[in-house]
């Protein structure tokens, strides 16, 4: 029969000489190893080509000018660059950009399309710009096409499989608008700087202040502004609800075996 041990029993001394353990940080590769996607990358290089091309060929046909006030032009200018940094780092298997740059351009790719094909295209609108003018022909007609649908289709498709799921985040929506905001103010000042009469002084019909003044001007910009936000919040909202088209390969150090006996 052992005796009892007593209650107070001092505690040990600390052995000298030991170090104490701190807690180390794990790198995220030690758990998941980088994966590179080539696939991914030559898509991507593909959607920048066939950007820069059509603003290029645009640029060539027209006035450089007037061609780079456009709102379409602009935000296939910032898709370009963005688009090759991601083949990029899809190629060596490095972090993607940050989702606040990458959503901010899919955004506006996005209000490109579905602005010229709900509002520009459509001749139910009552901004419809086809009885305006002649519908583009030749190279024109294939760089309108690709600006405005094969382009926002490219971008959408490429958030839809090729993006990882869940890098959105709603206070990113508000931010997202000053640049439709700042485009505001450059297309009004822009046409208050020149004579009236000016062909395109007014690059959009619901901007068009000599047409229908600073009241509906400002209220179409109003309506477009919410509208414009909530595409940003469904946007993100889909990011959450969808499934996550990227998979990467676990790694954990060791094996489990099978139990023995």
């Amino acid at each position: 029969m052992t005796a009892p041990i007593p209650r107070d029993m001092p505690d040990l001394p600390a052995i000298p000489g030991m170090p104490a353990l701190l807690p180390s940080p794990v790198p995220a590769t030690a758990v998941v190893a980088p994966v590179r996607r080539p696939l991914t990358a030559a898509y991507r290089l593909l959607v920048a080509l066939a950007a820069t091309a059509a603003v290029t060929i645009d640029l060539l046909l027209g006035s450089p000018v007037r061609i780079l006030s456009y709102f379409s032009i602009q935000s296939t200018i910032l898709l370009a660059p963005v688009m090759v940094f991601s083949a990029r780092r899809a190629w060596a298997a490095r972090r993607p950009l940050p989702s606040a740059l990458t959503g901010a351009v899919m955004l506006y790719v996005m209000i490109t399309g579905l602005v010229y094909h709900l509002l520009l295209a459509n001749e139910s609108s009552p901004f419809s710009m086809t009885a305006e003018a002649a519908a583009p022909t030749g190279w024109h007609a294939i760089t309108n096409q690709v600006l405005h649908t094969v382009i926002p289709a490219a971008a959408l498709l490429d958030w839809l499989f090729l993006t990882p799921r869940g890098r959105l985040h709603l206070r990113q929506a508000a931010p997202w608008l000053l640049y439709p905001l700042a485009y505001l103010t450059f297309s009004l000042t822009r046409g208050e700087l020149l004579p009236p009469g000016t062909p395109d002084r007014y690059l959009y019909p619901f901007l068009d202040v000599g047409l229908h003044g600073y009241k509906s001007i400002l209220a179409n910009a109003l309506l477009l502004g919410l509208s414009f936000y909530a595409l940003a919040v469904l946007l993100i909202a889909l990011d959450h609800a969808r499934p996550n088209p990227v998979r990467h390969r676990t790694k954990t150090g060791f094996r489990l075996q099978p139990p023995v006996g």
